[in-house]
Formats: C-alpha cells, sequence, structure tokens
C-alpha cells in the first residue's frame, strides 16, 4: 500500500525548513511554502521576493528535490538548474548537434559565488544561487529589486532564469508563474499538504520585452492545429508511395475528420526514445506517422499531422480512426525523470484545445493513454502497449487542463452499487514497481499513478489475474498493467471490508486498500452501469459495424469477442453511450482509388466501458443501463 509520509528524497528540504528539522519525528499536515527559511532567508539575501522563489521552483519540479540527481534535461535541485556544458558533452558524445540550452547552473554559480557541485546537491543552495541569478538578470534589466516588490516587476527575470530555450516556452514559463501566484499552488505528498495563498498580482512587467526576443524567429507555417502562442513547429510526416504496389505508401492516411471518421479520444503516448530519433521516425514514409511530439526538455511541440488524417499510433484501427495522438519524449520505465513540468504544461494546453475543438469530453474514458487502448481481438492483447506507464501523473495533467479529476466527487466511504473513481494522488503514493531487467527503474521512492488490485482484502494477496495477458497472478513488473487501476478511472464498487474496497474488475472482483483517513478513491453521483441481460455479455476491442452495412463484403471485419466477459450480477460504469459504429477503410495510397477512404457506418449500438486497465466496448443488445 502507498506511503502516508512525504517522499523524502523529494520534498524533506520543505519540511526542515518549515517544521524546524523535526520531520524525522512528526509530519506536519500542512506547511506554507513561501513561509520555508529556505526561501525567506535567500529572498532577504538578494532581495527577491520569497513567492516569487516559490512559485519559480513549483513551475519548474512542483518543490521536488531528486537528491542531487539530474533530470533528463540534466537540470539539478528545485529550481532546476540546468548544467549547460553536461548538455553540450552528452549531445556530441551522442553525435547530435550542440544544443541550445541555457547554461543557469554556470550564472547562478558566478552570481552567487557558490560551487557549481554545491549548488547540485544542497536544495538550499540550489534556491539561493537561483535567487541570485534571478536578481542578476533583474538588476540587468533596470527592473526594481526588494523582497517585498510585486512579482509581476520580475516577469522578464524569471523568464531569462528558467534555462528555456525557446521564446514561448520562456513566456509561458513566467505567464503560468504569475498565474500560479494569482490562484495559488497545493501540492499533497502523503499526509502532507504545501501550500502557497493566493495572492495579488499586478500587470506584468517586461513581457513585451520577452516577447520581443521571438519577432524574429521562423514563424510557425503549415496547418498548425494548436492554441495561439504555443509555439507548434510543423514537421510534416511524409504521405509517400514507395513501391510498385498501391499498398505500398506511408505513413498514414488520408480522411476527412472530424466529419467521417468523428474524433472521440485523445491518446497520451512516450516516445521510448530520444525527441530527435522521434522525429527522424515520424519522417519516415516507410514506418508509421502519430499527431504530435512533446519535447521533454522545454515541452516544445512539433505536429506531424493534419488532424484530418488518420495516425497509425494506437496499434488498433479503430482507435486510430477516431483519435489524435500525442507522443511525449521518454521511457515508461523511468517516466519519473521525463516528464517535466514544461511538457506536462504545454501538452495540457494542446490537448484542452483539442477537446474543446472537437468535442471530446475531456475526463478518463477519453483521454487515455497508449496503456488503456484495448487489443482489437484477444490475440492482439499480449502486444499491446503499456506507455506512458505508472509515472505519468494523470491527476496533475487535467489539473492543469482545467478539468481536475476530483472534480464532481465525494470523500465518503463507498457502498457495494455505487461508482468510484481512482484517486490515489501521486506523490505520496509509493507502490512497488519493479524494473523490466533489474535496471530499467531506479531505485527510490517516486510517486505513481495507480492503485494495485489484489484478489483479497489483504497486502499479501495476490494480484488479480489479466488472462489476456498472461495466466497466473499478475505481477509488480513495471510493464505489467494488469492489476492496476489508474487515477481517474471509474468502477462500480462489489464490496466494503474494513479499509479495503473490491470492484468488478476484468469479469472478477479486485480489492484495493482504500481507507477513510486517507482514501484511494472517491464516490461518483450520477453514473449510469450496465450489467449483463444474460449469464454473460462479450466484450469487444472495437466498435466496427455488422457485415450488412458494407458495400462490398471483402470489406467486413471481423467483430471477434475478447477473452474478457461480464458475469451476470457484475456492473461496469457506462463511459459512452454515443461510441460511432464504422469502419473507415484506407488501403491504397490514392484517394481516387474506387471503393477506397470509405466510412462504412453501421446501425449496430456500442457503449464505450471501462473494464479493467483498458477501455472496451459492449454492444447495447447484450447489456442492461442502470
Amino acid at each position: 500500500m502507498p506511503s502516508s509520509h512525504p517522499s523524502l528524497s523529494r520534498r524533506s528540504f520543505l519540511v526542515t525548513a518549515l517544521a524546524g528539522g523535526a520531520a524525522a519525528v512528526a509530519m506536519p499536515t500542512a506547511l506554507a511554502v513561501d513561509q520555508a527559511s529556505v526561501f525567506r532567508d535567500a529572498a532577504a539575501e538578494f532581495a527577491v521576493p520569497a513567492k516569487l522563489l516559490a512559485a519559480f521552483s513549483y513551475g519548474q519540479t512542483r518543490w521536488v528535490d531528486h537528491g542531487g540527481h539530474p533530470s533528463r534535461s540534466l537540470g539539478y535541485g528545485p529550481m532546476h538548474l540546468i548544467d549547460g556544458a553536461a548538455v553540450a558533452a552528452q549531445r556530441a558524445a551522442e553525435g547530435k548537434s550542440p544544443a541550445s540550452a541555457v547554461d543557469t547552473l554556470s550564472r547562478a554559480a558566478a552570481a552567487s559565488g557558490i560551487a557549481a557541485e554545491t549548488l547540485k546537491t544542497d536544495p538550499a543552495a540550489n534556491v539561493r544561487g537561483t535567487a541570485a541569478l534571478i536578481a542578476a538578470i533583474q538588476r540587468e534589466t533596470g527592473a526594481p529589486v526588494g523582497a517585498e516588490t510585486d512579482p509581476a516587476q520580475w516577469y522578464e527575470a524569471a523568464a531569462t532564469a528558467s534555462g528555456l530555450a525557446e521564446v514561448s516556452a520562456q513566456t509561458q514559463f513566467a505567464d503560468d508563474l504569475l498565474t500560479d501566484l494569482r490562484q495559488g499552488m497545493t501540492v499533497r505528498d502523503g499526509n502532507t499538504t504545501f501550500t502557497v495563498a493566493p495572492q495579488r498580482v499586478g500587470t506584468p512587467a517586461g513581457r513585451a520585452k520577452v516577447t520581443a526576443r521571438g519577432a524574429a524567429a521562423k514563424k510557425p507555417s503549415g496547418p498548425i492545429d494548436a492554441p495561439a502562442g504555443l509555439g507548434v513547429e510543423w514537421v510534416p510526416a511524409p504521405y509517400e508511395q514507395y513501391g510498385p504496389d498501391p499498398g505500398d505508401y506511408g505513413n498514414h492516411d488520408l480522411a476527412f475528420r472530424p466529419r467521417s471518421p468523428q474524433l472521440t479520444h485523445v491518446v497520451i503516448h512516450d516516445t521510448e526514445c530520444s525527441y530527435e530519433l522521434g522525429l527522424q521516425l515520424v519522417t519516415d514514409p516507410t514506418y508509421l506517422a502519430w499527431n504530435y511530439t512533446i519535447r521533454a526538455s522545454d515541452g516544445h511541440i512539433a505536429q506531424h499531422l493534419q488532424t484530418k488524417d488518420v495516425g497509425w499510433h494506437a496499434g488498433n484501427w479503430y482507435l486510430n480512426m477516431h483519435s489524435v495522438g500525442l507522443e511525449h519524449e521518454g521511457y515508461a520505465a523511468q517516466g519519473y525523470r521525463w516528464y517535466s513540468e514544461a511538457m506536462y504544461r504545454r501538452s495540457a494546453r494542446l490537448t484542452r484545445h483539442l477537446c474543446t475543438t472537437y468535442g471530446i469530453p475531456m475526463d478518463r474514458a477519453h483521454i487515455i493513454g497508449h496503456d488503456q487502448v484495448p487489443g482489437a481481438k484477444t490475440a492482439s492483447i499480449k502486444g499491446m502497449h503499456w506507455d506512458p506507464g505508472p509515472f505519468w501523473d494523470w491527476e496533475r495533467y487535467f489539473t492543469l487542463m482545467g478539468a481536475p479529476l476530483s472534480q464532481g466527487t465525494i470523500g465518503r466511504r463507498p457502498t457495494a452499487g455505487e461508482v468510484v473513481r481512482i484517486l490515489p494522488g501521486f506523490d505520496g503514493n509509493v507502490q512497488t514497481v519493479e524494473g523490466c531487467d533489474g535496471t530499467c527503474v531506479e531505485p527510490g521512492d517516486h510517486g505513481t499513478n495507480f492503485v494495485p488490485l489484489r484478489t483479497a482484502p489483504d497486502a499479501s494477496a495476490p494480484l488479480v489475474a489479466d488472462p489476456g495477458l498472461k495466466a497466473g497472478p499478475s505481477t509488480t513488473k513495471v510493464s505489467d498493467i494488469g492489476a492496476r487501476a489508474t487515477a481517474g478511472t471509474e468502477y462500480v464498487v462489489a464490496q466494503v471490508q474494513g479499509d479495503w474496497t473490491a470492484v468488478w474488475y476484468l469479469g472478477e472482483i479486485g480489492w484495493f486498500h482504500n481507507p477513510t483517513h486517507s482514501p484511494t478513491a472517491r464516490v461518483v453521483r450520477g453514473r449510469r452501469t450496465v450489467t449483463p441481460k444474460a449469464a454473460t455479455a462479450p466484450v469487444y476491442g472495437t466498435a466496427y459495424p455488422e457485415a450488412s452495412a458494407y458495400a462490398d463484403p471483402a470489406d467486413v471485419q471481423p467483430i471477434s469477442p475478447l477473452i474478457y466477459t461480464m458475469k451476470a450480477g457484475q456492473s461496469y460504469v457506462l463511459s459512452d453511450d454515443d461510441v460511432p459504429a464504422d469502419y473507415y477503410r484506407a488501403k491504397t495510397f490514392s484517394l481516387d482509388t474506387p471503393g477506397d477512404h470509405i466510412n462504412t457506418v453501421g446501425r449496430t449500438k456500442y457503449y464505450q466501458v471501462n473494464l479493467g486497465h483498458r477501455v472496451a466496448f459492449v454492444q447495447a443488445a447484450d447489456v442492461v443501463i442502470e
């Protein structure tokens, strides 16, 4: 079960600073971050507002110190000071062109007189060095300094000190910093809440000067589909015929979305490679394409497809037809090092734009991980992907979208038959995750996005099985999603026993630890559920139309039940009652090919349900809505 205390490798510097070193004795329940001596002392020493420093750290790392270990962009400490020399050396060793990263570590060392190695390993020194750097930049701009000055007057200094190379990233960082100050900041880590109260902030001075830096930069070109100011780059995926056969083409399909097929889902991926290699792959006509790639270091976004066209990213043609795919630079087994705050924020802005533009519901049934995409048939299940993995912070992501997953929930003990939404938190939710080969997951107590499901209300009971993946109980292997209920997903309660709650899951019962004093799920009111009409109800990985809907019998797609079934007496959450029953045929390069690039729409009524870790579909004729 998860730890109930803040991770000592993450925020212990704040606990120590605020609780007078008593972190190991009694853990405080609420801490005002801007009152911590680590920020107040640096503010007084370098004449920088303490709240500004606290918000700067929140925007960089959410007040996390990784014990002297760098992020994947080689940033250190709670202020994420970037070792530019190490970045250059790393890229040279990998045969890559020099990066445009800002060497904030060296600049902070010069401004503060603190050795770079100390800035890397000592959180208090890291804050002091950053305060010195921000103050030095502020003085260079001629703007006023002082611990009591309005943080809005520090806009240019904060943007410059962020370490982000692109002007659009700098402006978003500084904009978000002021927004965070106005709205307040809260992080829950176990039973401890870290906060900065909302405050009045003036109109940002210096914003025009920052945005002017990008005036000469290359303007976005191509059919960009993104919110204004996000600075999305157009890196087109090729649509080319590379062989004599009409089917020898790549790396996506032309279509007419959202008119046909409809857009219903956003799929979150990680690249399992570097950003640069990801761009090489997506521009290879013999490979496959997705819609966007987001860089880890600064959240820079490249768009590859027009939204109307179909990428080959989900591993399930039905979901390809109806989804937009976002690839995030990183590795699922090491997501806590790759998934940066800049990446989360810029990706969340993009996803919100896509959902509002195309009418995609902003919930966890429609914004899903690649790990939630079902196999189209039973034989495909074992080969389905598991990214973005257990270290993707879904709760943070939805909060940044302005659609917090706690909305519409009630914090009370559930009863049988009610619907619960899994909300374990992230930072304090430390679950057992073992490396795929003993090395792919570094040791340490890292937050996770799931609760494990067991066969009995006992922490030593076996994990539930996923027969589509393998025979026997699931494991704690990082890639084994069989017994994981992830944040934001919803299930129907089967039983409650003490601090344990059981839900219907893959046709069986799965128990998870859900103590009243620190719940890992919350009750959802008003949800509809489905239950089988007969002894069992088949479930599917697609929602293809009936055979009679096709003009050409050769195009008929099999409607294959998966290995899982719903059993009588069980209930599952109905997450979508308006599922398109269709099949978009795209088998040849030319749009002029007779009978190709046509969407066949059927009359079969499907529902989407949350069956297990992955979503699934059922036919309305087989179930009853409750």
